[in-house]
């Protein structure tokens, strides 16, 4: 067992290193696959605190891990998947860590891949929530192609709070949290 735990985190870390692909045909903006996941994970948490009958701790988990295979096969977009078939549970069977954890992870990530528990449609859409907020905080800094993006990730949106999410963050500017604050300071001298 020794090193077992240690590979796994390794093997996460390096989610560090793996840029989101994504972002290369959008033209602008960019992002690793842990940026992605570390959004992901926060929006899983703001959702479980409009959604309190689901389990909140599932939710997080499985956003946590939702992309971990990613460490060993990319960030494949969908032009790439058009054209490679990533070995997602070679890469399960694969990562590091100990028997318990594996199977553990690959049942999140089997249920996140299925879609069908409360859990996984909101996990999916705090997925999706991430690049609403990317695309977003493009539109605010005037890159306007992101808007051509925005109606195919919105429709990608499976519950009710996702949905709600989407609406504020499109009605609310990327800079309203600090600026208004800032402005409304009497020490403010923009």
């Amino acid at each position: 067992m020794t090193g077992q735990v240690a590979d796994l985190l390794f093997e996460a870390k390096f989610l560090k290193e793996i840029p989101r692909s994504g972002f290369q045909f959008l033209g602008a903006g960019k992002e690793s696959v842990a940026e992605h996941s570390f959004m992901t994970v926060f929006i899983a948490f703001v959702l479980s605190t409009m959604e309190p009958e689901i389990d909140a701790r599932k939710l997080v988990a499985m956003c946590i891990v939702h992309d971990l295979p990613e460490s060993r096969i990319g960030d494949l977009n969908n032009v790439q998947k058009a054209y490679v078939k990533a070995n997602e549970t070679r890469a399960l069977e694969d990562l590091g860590g100990t028997s318990s954890l594996k199977a553990g992870i690959a049942g999140l990530l089997s249920e996140f891949n299925a879609g069908t528990s409360a859990e996984a449609r909101l996990a999916k859409d705090a997925d999706q929530l991430g690049l609403i907020l990317e695309l977003k905080d493009l539109i605010d800094k005037g890159y306007a192609p992101a808007h051509k993006w925005l109606p195919y990730v919105l429709d990608r949106l499976q519950t009710g709070s996702g949905r709600q999410i989407a609406d504020e963050i499109l009605a609310t500017e990327r800079d309203r949290w600090w600026m208004k604050n800032y402005l409304d300071s009497p020490e403010s001298s923009l």
